[in-house]
């Protein structure tokens, strides 16, 4: 299992509403090129987002399916690339102070990642995640700025 923490200058609820927009997902998941669709009740469990993820022309859609959903609080996703398997993605949201403490677990379910688990498959994928949360925290820390009330003052 490959684990990464971030504290992101946002709120819990700005940092939710980012993962609960699946059509924002490729900006902030590291190899999402497109998404293709979304499921209307997502991030609801059941959920399901259709993306194109992949390094130049070398792409495969994959299915993104949401296992548990607690606004807030926990996402928790299987990603599944055919005919690569599938992981689990548990996103935990903890409030430190006015901020987001969050915290991201990933694991192979099915597929080769389950035979090669271990240090060097872990050690790519908490380089990708990291990645990720730099992304994400770098979103969610403009938005939290371009809402707040000193810069709805500045513009006025």
């Amino acid at each position: 299992m490959a684990r990464n923490r971030r504290l992101i200058l946002s709120s819990p609820s700005e940092v939710w509403s980012l993962l609960s927009d699946g059509r924002r997902y490729g900006e902030w998941v590291t190899g999402t090129q497109r998404v293709l669709a979304v499921d209307p009740h997502w991030p609801d469990v059941g959920a399901r987002l259709r993306v194109r993820v992949g390094i130049g022309r070398l792409t495969l859609d994959d299915t993104v399916v949401v296992r548990i959903s607690q606004p807030r609080q926990r996402l928790e996703i299987e990603a599944r690339a055919e005919p690569f398997g599938a992981a689990r993605i548990a996103m935990r949201l903890i409030p430190w102070g006015e901020h987001t403490l969050f915290v991201i677990d990933w694991h192979p379910l099915r597929g080769p990642g389950t035979r090669m688990h271990g240090l060097p498959v872990d050690y790519v994928v908490a380089i990708r995640n990291g990645m990720m949360l730099t992304k994400l925290a770098r979103i969610a820390v403009r938005e939290h700025h371009e809402l707040s009330p000193e810069s709805a003052l500045r513009a006025g």
